[in-house]
């Protein structure tokens, strides 16, 4: 019977992480099953286009997967249960069983139950989201005012994004402590710098208490006029994990070893923004792609490894870059070290630009083309993954 591997989401860790199984394991040995609520790969790193009134290029989950030996079930993942193995999908055909579970349904936005998001903030977490937003945005009139709540990655994305797109609306970013202050200072001279360009009003130390559908105010007493407010204040993991005896965080994210496998569930191993895992200096990996490509990566070799009794990869997730596009001409790329601290080095302007758009390009071209790029040998499941594995050395 062959081993059953479940992947649940296909955005770009889940996507990564069973293309290379594809190409780590024979055919005959396994059977690898993708599950996607929705039949097209979204870039979501590329959300903030998408509102700002851009097309992206499609890019169907069959064609992507055509020829891989990966089977893709559309539906909803409704439950997991992790105890008897299986995963309850909305396709009408029941319960899938696994012998290994690869969980990676990812995160949404996260209100932070901020009274008056759900009824009047848009946000740019979901394809679906970034749609909804642009039909609006099409539809302000010269003048009227935009507020970008949420001053870290997509908050900083968005403003400029839309600000670009439309110089003719009142674009503005509120930001709960200084301005890019996880930047180096070269960082934030350019961003200012940039926002300035773009006639952005940045509202600092300007925590957001409410929304309403013509302004926000903030905890300071500010009121800050809004026709539009894009709620951009991190991410909040699927629910799913947290109703399961899965071990996960107060967050709901899946708690993860080294080689992104659960803590408490040795057929289970979770990526992306759903698990919890330390990098360099036992820091929390930060939920963004920068982190789940390698998490996709190291659970992939783990699990192959230990099916077919392998070395098991021992190499550290680590960061090297924050990519910043800060509209289609602008960019900055903040060197970090290992454990995502920014350093005095920086890249701007254009160049910066082009290196966002090729890091882009790349990562969907990596999903697009999932057993590309590995070594074409593939090994024969020789053990359960359950049980012991030969650590590689240095």
């Amino acid at each position: 019977m062959k081993h059953r591997i479940v992947v649940l989401g296909a955005g770009y860790a889940g996507a990564i992480a069973a293309g290379r199984l594809a190409k780590r394991l024979h055919r005959e040995d396994v059977a690898i099953t993708l599950v996607n609520a929705d039949p097209d790969f979204v870039e979501r790193v590329r959300l903030h286009q998408l509102a700002a009134g851009q097309d992206l290029k499609p890019r169907p989950l069959a064609d992507m997967f055509s020829g891989t030996g990966v089977a893709l079930r559309l539906g909803q993942v409704t439950a997991v249960d992790p105890d008897r193995k299986a995963v309850t999908v909305t396709d009408g055909t029941g319960e899938l069983p696994y012998d290994t579970l690869v969980y990676a349904l990812g995160s949404g936005w996260n209100s932070q139950n901020v009274p008056g998001t759900a009824e009047y903030a848009y946000q740019i977490a979901s394809r679906t989201g970034a749609l909804r937003l642009r039909e609006r945005l099409a539809g302000l009139a010269a003048g009227q005012t935009v507020v970008v709540v949420g001053g870290g990655l997509t908050g900083l994305e968005a403003a400029t994004e839309i600000a670009e797109a439309r110089p003719d609306l009142d674009v503005a970013l509120a930001a709960r402590g200084d301005l890019g202050d996880w930047l180096s200072p070269k960082g934030r001279d350019h961003l200012r710098k940039v926002l300035g360009k773009l006639a952005i009003t940045a509202y600092e130390h300007a925590a957001v208490t409410e929304v309403t559908a013509e302004h926000v105010a903030t905890a300071d007493g500010r009121i800050i006029p809004a026709a539009v407010t894009v709620w951009t204040t991190g991410f909040a993991v699927h629910p799913i994990a947290q109703a399961s005896t899965l071990k996960v965080t107060g967050t709901g994210q899946i708690v993860v070893d080294g080689t992104m496998r659960s803590v408490s569930h040795p057929d289970v191993y979770a990526i992306g923004d759903a698990a919890l895992a330390l990098g360099a200096g036992d820091k929390p990996l930060r939920m963004s792609c920068a982190s789940g490509t390698p998490m996709a990566w190291q659970a992939a070799d783990t699990i192959a490894a230990r099916l077919t009794g392998g070395k098991l990869p021992t190499g550290h997730l680590r960061y090297f870059n924050q990519c910043i596009s800060l509209g289609r001409k602008e960019g900055l790329i903040q060197y970090v070290t290992a454990d995502d601290v920014a350093k005095p080095a920086v890249l701007t302007g254009r160049l910066a630009a082009a290196y966002k758009e090729l890091i882009c390009k790349g990562a969907a071209w990596g999903v697009a083309n999932p057993t590309l790029g590995l070594p074409a040998k593939r090994h024969h499941v020789t053990r359960e993954h359950t049980g012991p594995a030969v650590a590689a050395t240095a």
